[in-house]
């Protein structure tokens, strides 16, 4: 089972968190204030933060700017991945990936089950790299913004995590781009 090994060191990560609404700001934006509240309890570093509309180009382009940024390790977005005709946040993340983590949204899924049944199937939450930036998509509500963070986020994005851990293969993410 998972642990923490206590003899290794913390290393933070810096994070962007991006939420994604037609109606929000900073001054209501609880989801965004979530995982801001959370990944700096836990020691990582807030690189960044922004509110979009659900525009699926202007998202794009956000991903790719962050993943061009060498002060981003990982962009967590949050609002856009439901069902409904202005949810664009999933295919905006998937513009970007070069390859798609595909146990995210089913262990994503896992989790939301035992918080709010079936009703999980309506989530599209994803995850993905680009470059060596690592980026992942939850839903829009608090809750599930906790579920992901509490869940998977922060035991993944925590090198001490045992067995393995996303922070620990960061330095080999774009050796593709390395090779000759």
């Amino acid at each position: 089972m998972s642990r923490i090994d206590e003899t290794k060191e913390f290393i933070p990560v810096r994070i962007a968190v991006l939420t994604v609404s037609d109606s929000r700001s900073f001054d209501d934006d609880r989801s965004g204030q979530v995982l801001v509240d959370r990944l700096t309890a836990a020691g990582h570093v807030l690189a960044d933060r922004k509110i979009l509309r659900d525009e699926r180009a202007e998202i794009a382009a956000q991903l790719r700017t962050w993943v061009a940024d060498d002060t981003v390790d990982v962009v967590i977005s949050t609002g856009g991945t439901g069902l409904t005709g202005r949810d664009v946040t999933v295919e905006a993340h998937r513009d970007v990936y070069e390859k798609e983590i595909d146990a995210f949204g089913t262990v994503f899924t896992m989790v939301s089950m035992q918080k709010i049944g079936t009703s999980a199937v309506q989530s599209r939450a994803t995850g993905g790299v680009a470059g060596n930036t690592y980026l992942f998509a939850l839903p829009g509500s608090p809750g599930a913004c906790k579920d992901g963070w509490d869940e998977i986020l922060s035991k993944q994005l925590d090198y001490r995590h045992l067995p393995c851990n996303f922070v620990e293969i960061m330095p080999r993410l774009d050796e593709h781009l390395r090779r000759k």
